[in-house]
């Protein structure tokens, strides 16, 4: 049987996720859904260097081959939004700035002019460019899932969010380990490429702004951001997430205590304040 009411009750539904001694990465995308309320799956990014590790994911996972080559960020949207279990390798990879910080193509002209609309001039692109971190050579192939479906060891977490349950995240983040402040980057174009690659080289996580062609190309509503994270610390930051909302009462900090991670007024607005009534 499932207790809904106990779903439904975040103080009662942390302290019973808090008995477990190791998360499922279902629980994992059920805590972000039931706490933080994000309306698309987190998506499990793996990058193959290894032939075994392909062997492995095609004979574990059911998945499916794009008819054309996309964009790196269309195989996550549709690992976040249609909940499919995607496979690329380096001939259905379409997206020449992808291509660039996954290693599959070398620094040229043509990725300099690509970048010549962003800055003031050649050679700041030439020295912009040159800033951006690329995958070790060798890369084979990667896969997209949402998380719950990843039959796989995950290299990084792509996850789209609204700023506020970015805000709570990030703080959440800070607190699990012990760091502050949490540093934000963005590069001109490929946020998405270039934050799972940035993130799987530094192991830090990252919060950041689409890039320019995220609303043509399909891959945001309703000018989300992104957060990507090594899969190594989701557990930890969400099990301090529970951990507070059995303290504090709720996931929200804004007004603490509070259900939703972000109330959108004014945390001592005189107006919206509410009292039982008086016997």
């Amino acid at each position: 049987m499932i207790d809904t009411s106990l779903l439904l009750d975040d103080v009662k539904f942390s302290k019973e996720m808090l008995k477990k001694e190791k998360f499922s990465n279902a629980d994992l995308v059920f805590i972000l859904r039931n706490i933080y309320k994000f309306k698309y799956y987190p998506v499990a990014v793996k990058y193959f260097y290894k032939d075994e590790e392909i062997e492995d994911f095609k004979k574990n996972n059911e998945f499916k081959l794009a008819v054309k080559p996309l964009t790196f960020c269309h195989y996550v949207a549709a690992s976040r939004q249609e909940g499919e279990v995607l496979f690329c390798g380096q001939e259905k990879m379409g997206c020449p700035n992808a291509k660039f910080v996954l290693g599959w193509k070398e620094f040229d002209e043509s990725e300099v002019k690509r970048h010549l609309k962003y800055t003031k001039d050649k050679d700041q692109a030439i020295r912009f460019l040159k800033t951006k971190k690329r995958l070790p050579p060798g890369l084979k192939a990667f896969a997209t899932a949402p998380l719950h479906k990843a039959n796989f060891e995950p290299d990084v977490i792509h996850m789209v969010c609204d700023v506020l349950q970015s805000y709570h995240i990030g703080n959440d983040w800070d607190a699990a380990f012990d760091n502050h402040p949490f540093e934000m980057f963005m590069t001109m174009n490929s946020s998405v490429c270039h934050g799972c690659v940035a993130t799987y080289v530094t192991q830090k996580p990252n919060i950041t702004q689409m890039c320019s062609g995220s609303y043509t190309s399909g891959k945001t509503e309703q000018g989300e951001i992104n957060i990507v994270m090594p899969y190594s610390q989701l557990e930890p930051t969400l099990k301090w997430t529970l951990e507070r909302i059995v303290r504090d009462g709720g996931a929200s900090y804004s007004r603490t205590g509070h259900t939703y991670p972000g109330y959108d007024v004014c945390k001592i607005c005189p107006l919206l304040v509410f009292t039982k009534p008086r016997k």
